[in-house]
Formats: C-alpha cells, structure tokens, sequence
C-alpha cells in the first residue's frame, strides 16, 4: 500500500503586474507587464489533518506579496527580479525548495521572440 508523503506543491502561475524593471533607459520610465510563476513543495500534512489554513501556505498573500514586489523598487535584471521574489517565498514560507519564473513579454529585443524568461530553483538549507 502507498501512502502520501507529506510534502505539498503549490502552483501560482500567471502572476501578472506592472513594474519598472530593465537597463533600458525607456523601460524604467514606461514600465512593462511581468508575469511570474511560482512553484514551492512544503510539508503539508499537519495542514491536511487539521484542515487549518495557519499550518498551510496562504497562497493569496503569498501572490499579493509577489506582486508587490513586481510594482515595488525597481530592479535592472530579471535575474534580480526573480532572486528577490525567490527569497521572499522562503522567507514567508516553510518551503523547502521553490522555483521562481520571471516572464519578460514585452522585452525589447530586435527579433521575434514567444517568450523571454529567467527560472531559478531555491532550496531550503537542511538546518532550517
């Protein structure tokens, strides 16, 4: 017999806000939309058991903490971007591990593009 794990994984995808992020001189005073999707596995079932949001990962105030961040202080690099949103879900968080995707649609490059991103992967050190 099989038996659950314990461990969770939360999807928000599709995070959209307006920010001031790039090294363009125009992208800095314009602005932009970004789009950022987040994945973070934690152990969810003390949660599950008790049925108790406080022992779970709220999702709502996780997006809007995300997208604060996206319409907060500006950042010259996506990579920037997604390393503080990265560090903002552990902290706000028990994840042990979370991959954080930063979405650039409207990014200005001289050809044709589906998509510009940056994915990074944090992991929660075993000692906390």
């Amino acid at each position: 017999m099989r038996h659950w794990d314990g461990m969770a994984r939360i999807l928000i995808t599709g995070l959209r806000a307006y920010g001031y992020h790039g090294c363009m001189p125009e992208e800095r005073e314009e602005g932009q939309v970004f789009v950022v999707d987040v994945e973070l596995d934690y152990e969810a079932s003390q949660a599950a058991r008790e049925d108790d949001l406080s022992r779970a990962v709220d999702y709502s105030r996780l997006a809007e903490g995300i997208r604060d961040i996206i319409s907060g202080e500006p950042f010259r690099l996506i990579e920037s971007l997604a390393a503080e949103v990265g560090r903002y879900v552990m902290e706000s968080t028990p994840a042990r591990r979370a991959l954080v995707r930063v979405h650039k649609p409207e990014a200005p490059i001289s050809c044709e593009v589906g998509d510009v991103a940056v994915e990074m992967v944090f992991r929660r050190d075993e000692g906390g």
